[in-house]
């Protein structure tokens, strides 16, 4: 939902005729793209995160970050590609940019884990994820400047929905939690305490896309409202009486000489 949300605002991005709108449908895909679509997804997996023996509570400021990181550096990654022609490199060099993004969401979000234990990382499996990242991010910049007819916004927000999942999971799989033999009290809240605010905000935030997205006019609506402005402009100039002409104090005599009147 949140990729499809996001393709479909970064199709108002291309068509917008100023600046100021372009920022605002930039702003709007980042955030659904980086926050609905990549960060939610993330985060609600990771409430699904269980480890025998300790309970797992989150810090709540690394949270927001890897939210923060998610949104920015998609943002920053339409910038590059929506910034003039887009062309391969601008695409790779933003998908570069935008999947070290998300990894570092993906990572900064493990790291707001606290549990009983010391937590490990395969270092291969990081870096294939990693590299997930960096090709579903290339696809998905890719996708948010050629994708234009709904049936294709759909297939590609599928796309990109199993790319951030395959990678998500990729991530988690290189994680190994060792417990430690003591029980220590652990800071932070529980997911129970985050899965309300979390989905409220998912909510606000589709409803809050799709009321931008139905309000805002298209081009088709901007075009029709041009032809009805030409239209009244015809029709008040046809009715508009014709001028009179302006008396100038003389009067044209019969053999065409002009004499003052008396």
């Amino acid at each position: 939902m949140g990729a499809m949300l996001g393709l479909v605002c970064t199709v108002r991005l291309r068509d917008a005729p100023t600046t100021g709108r372009r920022t605002w449908w930039l702003v709007l895909a980042a955030w659904g793209i980086g926050g609905t679509s990549i960060w939610t997804m993330h985060f609600m997996a990771m409430l699904g995160f269980r480890v025998s023996g300790t309970q797992i509570r989150y810090d709540i400021g690394l949270t927001v970050a890897s939210a923060v990181l998610a949104i920015v550096f998609v943002a920053i990654g339409l910038f590059i590609v929506g910034l003039g022609r887009p062309t391969a490199v601008k695409i790779v060099t933003g998908g570069v940019l935008t999947g070290l993004g998300v990894a570092a969401m993906h990572y900064t979000g493990m790291a707001a884990m606290r549990l009983n234990g010391r937590i490990e990382y395969d270092p291969l499996l990081v870096g294939v994820s990693v590299g997930i990242a960096i090709a579903a991010a290339t696809v998905a910049l890719w996708m948010a400047v050629r994708v234009r007819r709904p049936a294709v916004i759909v297939v590609s927000a599928l796309v990109m929905g199993l790319a951030v999942n395959g990678m998500h999971f990729t991530g988690m799989f290189s994680m190994s939690a060792h417990l430690h033999g003591t029980p220590s009290r652990l800071g932070g809240v529980t997911a129970a305490t985050l899965i309300v605010p979390i989905v409220f905000a998912v909510i606000v935030v589709a409803v809050g896309l799709a009321y931008a997205l139905v309000a805002a006019s298209t081009d088709e609506d901007r075009a029709g409202l041009a032809f009805l402005e030409a239209q009244i402009a015809d029709r008040d100039t046809a009715a508009a009486p014709a001028p009179t002409p302006a008396r100038t104090g003389l009067r044209v005599t019969d053999a065409g000489r002009f004499n003052r009147p008396r």
